[in-house]
C-alpha cells in the first residue's frame, strides 16, 4: 500500500501555495494552512457525458469517437436505431425498424446520443405525482399526469450489468444490458442546468471541472456509498449468491412490466429464467470471466440498524472508515443527510417534522415500523453508509456524527460576520431523494437548484475563504459515457475486480484555483476524496485503493480555460 507523507510547509500564496511540498516518492496533499475545511456534496446517478458533456473545455460529447459511442447488439453488430420505453420518448414507434434476439421494434432515435431536453423539458409534468408514488410508474410518468420537473424513468444500474455494458472499455453495450434500452444514450443540455448558470454568472466562485473522474465501484448507489467512506466492499453472509451466465450477466429476459427487465438481451444459458439470479451478493467462486465473487454485498442491501428498509440485511461491518480515522485523530466531522432526523427518530433535532407523537404526523413520512422512526416516503436507506458499521449503528460510540442536512444549513447560515465559520473540518452532505438528481423519482433541474443552494450557503458565509467544496455523483445511473475506466481498453490506473466504473461528473470549488474556471484532466475515482481528506489531515489510507489513487491536490495545478 502506498503511504503518503503530508508536509506542513507553506509557501507564499501563488503557484504551488496550495500544495504541500512532497518528500521523495510521496504524494502531494492540500495545504492545511490554506484549506481548513473540506465539504463533500454527494449527488445521484449521472454519467459525465449525460450531465456535463457540453461544458466547454472538457473531454465531452464533442470528443466522443464512434468506437466508444455506437451501441452494439448482443452479437456485436450495431443497432440501426434505439429502442425506447420511456412513455415520453415515443416508445416502439417511428420510421426506423430493427430487430435482435427475436425482438422487432421501431424508433425515431438513431444509434447516437440524443438531447433529452428536446423531448422532456425541464418543467414538463413527468415527475411522480406524489412522493408516495415515486416508484409507481416504471417507464415514467406521461406528460400531464405528474408534477413539473422533467423527470425521466429510472434506469437499471447493477454491479454485473455495468461490467457487461462497459465491454472491456469499448463502452458499447449500455443499451443491450439496460432495462431502459435507448434512454441510456440521452444527455442533458449542460448549459441549461442551474449549476452551470450559477457558475457562469458574474462574480461566481472559482471552480474546476474534473473530467477524468470515475465511480469507485461498478454498479449502484449502495456499493459506491460504501467505497466513499471505506474504499472497500462490505461482507455478506454465505447465502443469496448471484448466478451468472457465461457472459457475466445475472438477469435473463423478464416480462416488460418488470423494472429489472432487459428487453434486448437473451442469456445463452439453458433454462435461464429458472437458473440465473441477480441478488445482493456476488456470485460464488469461481465466477465467469474472472469477475468478483465470494461473500460480498454489491447490490442494494439493508443494515440491521435503524433506519433501514425491508429486504436482505447484511451484518454490521467492523472495517475502518474515514469517520473512524477522523474521530481517532480528534478531527471534527459529520455526515449530513437530508431527512435523517425523521428517519432515525431524532425527535426535536434539526430537520425533525413529525411532532411529539404518538404517531408520525408529517404526511410525507411513514411509520417504520412506529413512532419515532418516521422516514420521508422517498428516504433512501442505502444512501446512509455509516449506518452499516457497528461504531455508527444505534448505540454505537460514534453515532452522533450522523446528522440531518438541516443542521449543516443552519451552521452555514450562522457563519457570518464576527461569528466565524461554524462548519466542521470535514462535512459530507447527502441530499434527500427528491433533491439529489436521481432519475425516476427526482427532477434533474430541481436537484441542480438544490445543489446551488448548498454551495451558496457556504459561499455566502465566512467559511468561503478556506473551504474546499467537492461535488460529485455516486454512480452513473445506468447512463452511457465514452471514456473507458482505468484498467480497460488500454487505460492504466489503479483498479481491481470492484472497479472503477463509468466516468461521473465532479467539481471542485476553491478561491485558490489558478483561474475562475479550470479543467483538470487528472485521473481520479471516488476514493480520491478519501485520499484528499487523509492527506489534508495526516491520516493513513483506510484501504488499498485510496492509497494508490491521485488525491485532489492536482486540481490546483490545472490552468484556466481561455476566455473564462
Amino acid at each position: 500500500m502506498v503511504r503518503r507523507v503530508l508536509l506542513l510547509a507553506v509557501f507564499a500564496l501563488g503557484l504551488g501555495a496550495l500544495i504541500s511540498v512532497p518528500a521523495a516518492g510521496a504524494k502531494r496533499g492540500v495545504n492545511p494552512l490554506l484549506i481548513k475545511r473540506i465539504v463533500v456534496i454527494y449527488e445521484e446517478n449521472h454519467s459525465f457525458d449525460n450531465l456535463y458533456g457540453l461544458w466547454e473545455g472538457v473531454n465531452g460529447l464533442d470528443n466522443a469517437d464512434r468506437a466508444h459511442t455506437v451501441q452494439v447488439k448482443q452479437g456485436g453488430t450495431p443497432y440501426a436505431c434505439l429502442l425506447q420505453d420511456d412513455v415520453n420518448l415515443s416508445p416502439n414507434a417511428g420510421p426506423c425498424e430493427d430487430s435482435t434476439n427475436g425482438t422487432t421494434f421501431h424508433s425515431i432515435f438513431g444509434n447516437s446520443p440524443f438531447n433529452i431536453d428536446q423531448y422532456i423539458g425541464p418543467m414538463d409534468t413527468t415527475c411522480p405525482a406524489t412522493p408516495a408514488q415515486a416508484f409507481a410508474q416504471p417507464n415514467g410518468w406521461l406528460k400531464g399526469t405528474g408534477r413539473p420537473g422533467g423527470c425521466t424513468r429510472d434506469i437499471i444500474h447493477r454491479f454485473y450489468h455495468e461490467q457487461y455494458q462497459l465491454n472491456g472499455g469499448h463502452q458499447n453495450r449500455y443499451v443491450t444490458a439496460s432495462d431502459s434500452a435507448g434512454l441510456v444514450m440521452g444527455y442533458y443540455d449542460t448549459t441549461a442546468l442551474p449549476i452551470y448558470r450559477y457558475l457562469h454568472r458574474g462574480g461566481h466562485p472559482h471552480y474546476a471541472i474534473l473530467d477524468n473522474f470515475f465511480q469507485a465501484a461498478f454498479g449502484g448507489s449502495f456499493l459506491n456509498h460504501q467505497w466513499l467512506i471505506a474504499a472497500r466492499t462490505p461482507t455478506a453472509p454465505d447465502t443469496n449468491h448471484s448466478v451468472l451466465d457465461q457472459n457475466g450477466m445475472a438477469v435473463p429476459r423478464y416480462p416488460p412490466a418488470s423494472q429489472t427487465a432487459v428487453p434486448l438481451y437473451v442469456s445463452p444459458e439453458p433454462n435461464a429464467a429458472a437458473v440465473l439470479k441477480d441478488t445482493q451478493v456476488t456470485a460464488a467462486c469461481p465466477a465467469p470471466l474472472g469477475l468478483a465473487c465470494g461473500n460480498f454485498a454489491v447490490n442494494t442491501s439493508q443494515s440491521p440498524s435503524q433506519p433501514h428498509g425491508n429486504g436482505f440485511q447484511i451484518p454490521l461491518q467492523t472495517a475502518p472508515t474515514i469517520g473512524d480515522e477522523l474521530s481517532a485523530a480528534g478531527i471534527g466531522w459529520a455526515w449530513y443527510s437530508g431527512g435523517w432526523s425523521n428517519a432515525a427518530g431524532l425527535v426535536g433535532k434539526p430537520g425533525w417534522t413529525n411532532g411529539n407523537g404518538p404517531n408520525c404526523s408529517d404526511p410525507n413520512s411513514f411509520a417504520n415500523p412506529a413512532f419515532p422512526y418516521c422516514p420521508n416516503l422517498v428516504f433512501q436507506f442505502h444512501h446512509q453508509p455509516f449506518n452499516y458499521y457497528a461504531n455508527f449503528a444505534e448505540g454505537g460510540p460514534l453515532r452522533s456524527h450522523l446528522r440531518d442536512e438541516a443542521e449543516f444549513i443552519n451552521l452555514a447560515n450562522a457563519s457570518h460576520g464576527g461569528a466565524g465559520c461554524k462548519l466542521e473540518p470535514v462535512s459530507i452532505i447527502k441530499p434527500i431523494a427528491e433533491e439529489n438528481e436521481h432519475p425516476g423519482y427526482a427532477s434533474e433541474p430541481l436537484g441542480s437548484e438544490h445543489l446551488v443552494d448548498l454551495i451558496q450557503a457556504i459561499e455566502n458565509s465566512r467559511c468561503k475563504q478556506n473551504t474546499m467544496i467537492v461535488v460529485t455523483y455516486d454512480e452513473f445511473g445506468g447512463e452511457w459515457d465514452h471514456v473507458p475506466p482505468p484498467g480497460m481498453d488500454g487505460t492504466s490506473g489503479p483498479h481491481d475486480v470492484w472497479g472503477p466504473g463509468t466516468r461521473i461528473p465532479a467539481l471542485v470549488l476553491s478561491p485558490y484555483l489558478r483561474g475562475n474556471f479550470v479543467v483538470d484532466h487528472t485521473q481520479y475515482d471516488t476514493t480520491s476524496i478519501l485520499a484528499t481528506i487523509e492527506d489534508r489531515f495526516g491520516l493513513v489510507p483506510v484501504a488499498t485503493r485510496d492509497g494508490e489513487v491521485n488525491d485532489l491536490a492536482d486540481v490546483f495545478n490545472a490552468h484556466q480555460v481561455t476566455g473564462q
